[in-house]
């Protein structure tokens, strides 16, 4: 039996946190969280047999419980006695089949888009018949339209995933098809999980509806329910910053009460707040973009602009947002930073000034900056104003 191809982030020594993928994805589904998680977290991200960098085996495990018992050898392996575990649907399944059945090993849980029972079995089986005799390409072409919205435009985050989707091994996708047919945990087995739970459901999920999920948040004791809008399956990758607060909440708020008071993140707050400032402020897209592009050596930084920059100084009350606009536009002038300052003359948009009142700011600067900044700034601001009439003609 060869170790679940893993990777870690965050100190070894902080409290463990296991983050399993669904069906047919790879760790990258974690992408946008992890990060995150890894400032008060030793985040460990795990592939299911056959998936990502996992390798292909003659005989890979049939039932969740097999399943859950290679994460258990992963973390024995890695010498973590207890952790936390977040996992998507397949991935949910199996924490929370450890969660039921080693309630002495988890410490706190997160089941996203999951389910007790995933269904009866005949079209897991029929699908597992298929995929050994078809392969995963037709599936993989039909992935994006069970996995998100309808109205979802693909990223390079979510077209990544159907990449994982059509990378897998057909045995193993076929035989964890099989697993998921098995699997059902009963209201009995669920009343055994001890660790304090988290269902995450997308509104729009048609895999796992949010009857799946308010079914277990009644059936875990001291279960919470939190429906995600504008989410399907695969909520991590569609909805990545309301997932990650929620995360955050979650696993900040029973990390605190099972090691005291002192051990709350003081940062929670400011980075689920510069989250959604730095949301509305740089759009949307801009944010996807750039958690989308978060590694390992470049998360400390994310990590620090949106606690710091977004969630304690753009959130504080002295001056409103236009006003912190204004500023922000001529420290980037005097500096010099095109690019940046392309960025906030749309965030300045935004939050409320017109292209005459950018104009004045950047005269005001030409005065105590100096004309050739001021100039490079026009020919900046001119260049995205003009993008803007483009986008939105009114």
């Amino acid at each position: 039996m060869s170790l679940l191809h893993h990777t870690t982030e965050g100190r070894p020594e902080a409290p463990a946190l296991i983050l399993g993928p669904s069906l047919g994805t790879a760790l990258r589904l974690w992408d946008a969280q992890a990060p995150a998680l890894a400032r008060r977290h030793h985040v460990i991200r795990y592939d299911l047999p056959g998936h990502g960098a996992s390798p292909a085996e003659a005989d890979p495990p049939r039932t969740v419980a097999a399943l859950a018992a290679r994460v258990l050898a992963l973390a024995d392996a890695l010498a973590v006695e207890r952790f936390a575990y977040a996992g998507v649907s397949l991935g949910g399944a199996i924490g929370a089949h450890l969660a039921a059945h080693h309630p002495d090993r988890v410490t706190s849980l997160a089941l996203v888009c999951a389910s007790a029972d995933f269904g009866a079995p005949e079209p897991w089986h029929a699908r597992a018949a298929r995929v050994r005799a078809e392969g995963v390409d037709r599936l993989a072409e039909t992935a994006p339209a069970r996995w998100f919205t309808p109205g979802h435009t693909p990223t390079e985050a979510t077209r990544a995933l159907v990449a994982d989707q059509r990378a897998a091994d057909p045995e193993a996708y076929a035989a964890c098809c099989e697993a998921i047919a098995a699997y059902h945990l009963d209201e009995e087995t669920l009343a055994r999980v001890t660790a304090p739970t988290l269902v995450l459901a997308g509104r729009q999920d048609t895999a796992t509806p949010p009857a799946h999920a308010r079914h277990l948040a009644d059936a875990v004791p001291h279960a919470s329910l939190t429906e995600i809008d504008g989410a399907a399956h695969l909520a991590p990758a569609e909805q990545p910053d309301r997932v990650t607060i929620a995360l955050l909440d979650h696993f900040g708020s029973t990390t605190a009460h099972s090691e005291g008071p002192a051990a709350h993140p003081e940062g929670l707050a400011a980075h689920r707040e510069g989250l959604a400032v730095r949301r509305d402020v740089l759009g949307a897209d801009h944010v996807d973009r750039a958690t989308a592009a978060t590694t390992a050596f470049t998360a400390p930084f994310q990590d620090f602009i949106t606690r710091y920059a977004w969630g304690e100084i753009w959130t504080r009350p002295g001056l409103d947002r236009r006003t912190r606009s204004c500023v922000t536009l001529t420290a980037l002038v005097a500096r010099g930073y095109h690019e940046e300052l392309a960025l906030h003359v749309r965030a300045a948009v935004t939050n409320g000034l017109t292209p005459e009142e950018i104009g004045e700011v950047l005269l005001q600067s030409a005065v105590y900056c100096g004309v050739p900044a001021a100039n490079s700034a026009f020919a900046v601001a001119a260049r995205v104003l003009a993008e803007l009439d483009k986008e939105d003609p009114r």
